[in-house]
């Protein structure tokens, strides 16, 4: 095992990139809210191509040979549509609750690299990811337990549930591509393709935004360059079954951007999930010292 997998600098750089996604979350949501997921997604593709193709070209980017490109269409396609409809049970949730649910993610994700990455599942990282789903469970619990279901809450829960699937496959595509492309490469074919996707249904639902919706979508595509610039580092450096964990820490960071941006409350019931993922990440992140692993 190389030295840069005893390192904490690939925890901290997945730590800050969920927390720059989280950011970016919070004001994609209040874009969809003015003129739709659908166009809210597309138009923050384009824009973060446009910041991060140039840094990649003028970086001495370079056509990738086929199985690298075959990565980056892969997982370009599930980002478009693991996006959209993110975005879109965004608007009918609050924050903190959507990533709360999306959190199923990160434990499929750990079944997923074992099965495509090859990679040994350990006893810690299920133990971490049974505990952070517990978190959840409680929050989800909370939620249903205080109000009734509506239509559009339901239809929500659907679309989260549908991209936390998506977000799944996501996370061992990343661990993929970390290992044959570079970070500015990654996040440029990565917004590339999946704006190209997305285009396929501009004529019959693209909505033109104005005024401060075209902040928000700046400002979103380059927190989402940014984010998917650390996280690429990060997963270039660790398994992913160590950095999966760390999912969880959006669950905190979007409860400070829901109620900072939308006055969004947290219950005890968040509280208490919360404290359960901060657990799971502690534990699959902790390490023993050499001379107890040599004992």
């Amino acid at each position: 095992m190389s030295a840069g997998d005893h390192s904490f600098r690939p925890i901290l750089a997945t730590m800050v990139g969920i927390a720059l996604f989280s950011a970016m979350d919070a004001v994609m949501k209040s874009a969809s809210i003015a003129i739709g997921a659908y166009s809210a997604y597309l138009l923050r593709c384009a824009m973060g191509f446009a910041l991060i193709a140039p840094i990649w070209k003028l970086g001495g980017g370079q056509m990738p040979k086929r199985s690298v490109l075959r990565i980056h269409l892969i997982r370009g396609v599930v980002v478009a549509f693991m996006g959209w409809t993110f975005f879109a049970a965004l608007v009918r949730l609050p924050l903190a609750e959507a990533i709360a649910i999306s959190f199923i993610a990160p434990l499929v994700a750990l079944f997923l690299a074992a099965l495509l990455l090859g990679e040994k599942i350990k006893p810690r990282a299920i133990i971490a990811s049974f505990l952070g789903l517990g978190g959840v469970i409680i929050i989800v619990a909370g939620r249903i337990g205080r109000e009734a279901l509506t239509h559009e809450a339901g239809i929500g829960l659907a679309l989260v549930g549908l991209s936390a699937l998506l977000y799944a496959w996501n996370l061992v595509l990343q661990r993929q591509q970390a290992l044959v492309a570079s970070p500015t490469e990654v996040s440029t074919f990565q917004n590339g393709i999946a704006c190209l996707t997305l285009l396929a249904g501009a004529p019959f639902l693209l909505v033109w935004p104005s005024g401060v919706v075209w902040l928000e979508l700046g400002a979103g595509a380059m927190l989402a360059v940014g984010a998917a610039l650390f996280l690429t580092w990060g997963y270039a450096r660790a398994e992913a079954q160590k950095l999966v964990p760390i999912e969880y820490t959006g669950f905190l960071w979007a409860s400070l951007f829901g109620w900072l941006y939308f006055g969004e409350g947290v219950s005890i019931a968040t509280v208490a999930g919360a404290a359960l993922i901060v657990v799971g990440c502690w534990i699959a992140t902790r390490r023993k010292r050499p001379e107890q692993s040599a004992l």
